[in-house]
C-alpha cells in the first residue's frame, strides 16, 4: 500500500517549483491526504506570516485553499524566474534552484511597500500563536481597534485571527505525542472536547483516529501542480 502524505493545514503560503510549474500554495485551512506520484525534483519556500502580502503583492484572502501560478501575481518576471529555475535544476541540481528562488524572493521583498502594516501583521501573528488572550486583548496590546486588526489580518494572512489561532492549536497538537488532556492544556483549549472539535474541523478525523492511522481516503497527487482556481489538494 502506498504511503499517505498528509498536507497539514498551514496559514503561511508556500512558493514552490516542480516540473516547470512555479506556483503559490495559498494558506491551507484543512488537511489534505495524498498518495505521492512519481518522484520529481521540487523546491519550496514557506513564506513567513507578515511577509507574504508585500512579497506576493495581492491580498492573501484571495489565495486561501488555492494553488495559483506565480505568473498571475508577478507577470513576466515569474515566467523568467521559472525558466532560470528549470535551467538551474537541469544543470546544477536542486540546491542551485533553491538558492535562486530564495534570492528572487528576497529581492522582491526588498521592493515591497507597507512595512508598518507587515510589522503589525507579524506582531499580531506572534501574539496569536501562543495561548492566545483573544483578539480584543491582542488589538489593545498593539494599539489598534479590533476591526482594523481583523481587516489587516485578512489582507495580510488570508484568514481571520480566530481561524489562524485554531490552525495553530491543531498544528501544536499534531506535533506532540503527550496524552490528549496534556496537549489540550498546552495548546490553550478549554478542555479535551474543545480540542477534538477543532481537530476534526481541520483534519477531517478525530485526534484518536488520526493517531491510530485511520485517515480519510487519500487522493492521488497529480504529476504537476494544479492551476489557478483549483483547490490546493
Amino acid at each position: 500500500m502506498s504511503t499517505v502524505h498528509v498536507r497539514t493545514p498551514d496559514p503561511a503560503p508556500t512558493v514552490a517549483f516542480k516540473l516547470g510549474d512555479l506556483v503559490v500554495l495559498g494558506p491551507q485551512t484543512r488537511a489534505a491526504y495524498l498518495i505521492p506520484d512519481r518522484p520529481s525534483a521540487c523546491v519550496a519556500i514557506r513564506l513567513p506570516v507578515g511577509q507574504a502580502r508585500p512579497l506576493l503583492g495581492v491580498p492573501l484572502s484571495g489565495l486561501v485553499d488555492r494553488v495559483v501560478p506565480l505568473a498571475e501575481l508577478w507577470g513576466r518576471r515569474a515566467d523568467e524566474l521559472s525558466e532560470r529555475l528549470s535551467d538551474d535544476m537541469d544543470r546544477f541540481g536542486r540546491a542551485a534552484a533553491l538558492a535562486r528562488l530564495r534570492a528572487a524572493l528576497a529581492e522582491r521583498l526588498a521592493e515591497g511597500t507597507g512595512p508598518d502594516r507587515a510589522r503589525l501583521v507579524g506582531d499580531a501573528a506572534r501574539l496569536l500563536a501562543g495561548p492566545s488572550p483573544g483578539v480584543r486583548q491582542v488589538a489593545r496590546e498593539l494599539g489598534v481597534s479590533e476591526r482594523h486588526l481583523r481587516e489587516v489580518f485578512a489582507d495580510g494572512v488570508g484568514v481571520s485571527p480566530k481561524r489562524f489561532t485554531r490552525i495553530g492549536r491543531v498544528r501544536h497538537v499534531l506535533a506532540g505525542g503527550q496524552p490528549w488532556a496534556e496537549l489540550a492544556a498546552e495548546a490553550g483549549y478549554y478542555d479535551q472536547s474543545h480540542m477534538g472539535a477543532d481537530f476534526r474541523s481541520v483534519m477531517g478525523v478525530s485526534p484518536g483516529a488520526y493517531r491510530a492511522g485511520r485517515l480519510p481516503a487519500p487522493r492521488l497527487c497529480e504529476s504537476s501542480f494544479r492551476r489557478a482556481g483549483d483547490p490546493a489538494s
